[in-house]
């Protein structure tokens, strides 16, 4: 990957749970989403090797909206991820068990082009922010 941006957080939860609410898409529509205005109205994946996926984001008003989507690369059960974006950016998940009951995820992505390093590291990790609270209350 070039110059990739790494986000990370730690969810106080069984790695099991943690990888089954990131990529089952009745959970990524309760949390694929930076802020309270934006929304994720649909997630669809095809979860193995080659498989694909398809998330739709948008703000709730609809002015504005994007698909995330693309491809699975590689699947390591329980540990990683690795995919790549209609756009051909790369993107790798980690799920590290810290103990029975806690699992840190770390993401690693190529950033587009359009938006600041910053902007991008800022809202992926809202994103995670995001993701951790619905696991933990849920």
């Amino acid at each position: 990957m070039t110059d990739p941006i790494t986000v990370k957080i730690t969810i106080l939860k069984p790695v099991h749970k943690v990888w089954d609410y990131f990529y089952n898409p009745k959970h990524i529509v309760k949390w694929n989403f930076p802020t309270t205005n934006w929304h994720c109205p649909k997630a669809e994946s095809d979860f193995r090797e080659g498989g694909r996926f398809d998330y739709r984001l948008e703000y709730k008003d609809k002015s504005f909206g994007y698909n995330f989507s693309g491809y699975i690369d590689e699947i390591r059960l329980l540990e990683n991820v690795k995919s790549h974006l209609d756009d051909g950016r790369r993107i790798e998940v980690q799920f590290n068990k810290i103990d029975e009951n806690t699992t840190e995820i770390v993401e690693i992505f190529e950033p587009e082009v359009q938006n600041s390093t910053e902007m991008q590291r800022v809202g992926w990790y809202a994103i995670l922010d995001r993701f951790h609270k619905y696991v933990e209350n849920n």
